[in-house]
């Protein structure tokens, strides 16, 4: 037993428990801004420094092709590496690149198409997997805060940016200074404003101190947030079902009938649960498979979740959101699409990425040698050159 729980504390660092689990005051998370401004990046920016820190090769001059090793699957040991499709990668990374720079593609729904098995559900995951694995790093930290009021701690229910709290007629001015500091190509931009929950206890604050902003920085807690798919922080994955099974709800949260019944009011955030997949998803990404077999009144919500970055919860205003909305589709689904003309405004409001089939035999047989090497394929003989024939 001792040997175990040696083995145990052995691989627990708790100087690095303290670091991704960091809590501060507001005013030490602006020292933090102050050094690095890079930590107030949307998530757009965030994702394409992501693949970029991976670093990347030059593939063919002639054809001025870049391979990123991200794709390679670093984090994983490559159990999700995307062999032969270096153009239709690099097609994405460049999307990626225009939307940090802020040139259009963030307003879009990216749209993966081809057809079966071509590797456009590996893809997202790997996306999702990689942002996980980023927050954890120095460079990759980012954060969020919540309310300390009447001895209760309430969390921003969608992990939001520190500097919302900024009233937006200074929080420009504090933008232009950090990106005189900022060694990025693009801009930092925070266009979003605060939550109904948050606003309804910024408001309640402003009120107790007469309009004292500073006072009311007393009342938040800054904390390191760690973007987690089955913590559901910062990732969001939604699935077509049964169309009677399945409301808009699971998109942008319900009302929380218990606490109507102790606030009074069905109108009132405190008893709104902002827990929907574009609620959690916030500062990350949203996976939305096969986003075409979705009944027309979701995609109604992805409408203005891609061009106005917002959601309509219910009874509630328009809801900011920051995060990557990405989903797949397959070719029939797509010529459908096409050829419905009532599905004109979303057709304009997605980037579609081609995810052929590999067409390379080399690339082909390492796919293979991925799937049926000695480490998974273990206790079974395979004759030589048999993932080539395959192949």
């Amino acid at each position: 037993m001792s040997e175990i729980l040696g083995l145990v504390q052995g691989s627990l660092d708790p100087q690095k428990y303290a670091e991704l689990n960091w809590e501060g005051s507001y005013r030490d998370y602006l020292e933090l801004v102050g050094k690095d401004p890079a930590v107030v990046r949307n998530a757009h920016q965030r994702l394409y420094d992501m693949i970029l820190s991976y670093g990347q090769d030059e593939v063919g001059r002639k054809e001025r092709l870049v391979h990123y090793k991200f794709f390679e699957d670093p984090m994983s040991g490559g159990e999700d590496a995307i062999f032969g499709l270096d153009r239709h990668l690099l097609k994405l990374v460049n999307i990626f690149k225009a939307a940090a720079h802020g040139f259009g593609p963030e307003k879009r729904v990216l749209l993966l198409h081809g057809p079966v098995g071509s590797s456009k559900s590996t893809i997202v995951r790997l996306l999702k997997k990689g942002l996980e694995e980023y927050s954890l790093r120095p460079e990759g930290a980012l954060y969020t805060f919540a309310w300390e009021i009447d001895g209760q701690r309430i969390p921003s229910p969608m992990n939001e940016e520190p500097l919302l709290i900024i009233p937006p007629e200074a929080r420009h001015k504090v933008l232009e200074e950090l990106n005189r500091k900022l060694r990025r190509s693009y801009r930092l931009h925070l266009p979003f404003d605060l939550c109904p929950v948050s606003r309804f206890y910024f408001t309640e604050l402003m009120r107790r101190y007469g309009g004292a902003w500073e006072k009311l920085l007393d009342h938040v807690v800054v904390r390191r947030l760690l973007i987690s798919e089955k913590d559901r922080v910062g990732i969001g994955t939604f699935q077509p079902k049964d169309e009677k099974n399945q409301d808009s709800t699971e998109l942008t949260g319900d009302l929380n009938y218990r606490r109507i019944a102790e606030i009074g009011s069905d109108s009132d955030p405190r008893a709104f649960n902002f827990d929907g997949e574009f609620n959690i998803a916030n500062r990350g990404i949203i996976e939305f498979i096969e986003v075409l077999k979705l009944d027309v009144a979701f995609l109604y919500d992805l409408l203005s979740a891609s061009q106005e970055h917002k959601v309509k919860p219910k009874k509630f205003a328009q809801t900011d959101i920051d995060e990557v909305i990405i989903g797949h589709t397959n070719e029939p689904e797509y010529r459908k699409l096409q050829n419905n003309e009532l599905m004109e405004a979303f057709r304009d409001r997605t980037i579609k990425v081609d995810v052929p089939y590999n067409t390379r035999l080399q690339d082909e047989i390492r796919i293979y040698d991925r799937d049926f090497n000695k480490k998974r394929v273990q206790g079974k003989h395979i004759a030589p050159h048999t993932l080539e024939m395959a192949a």
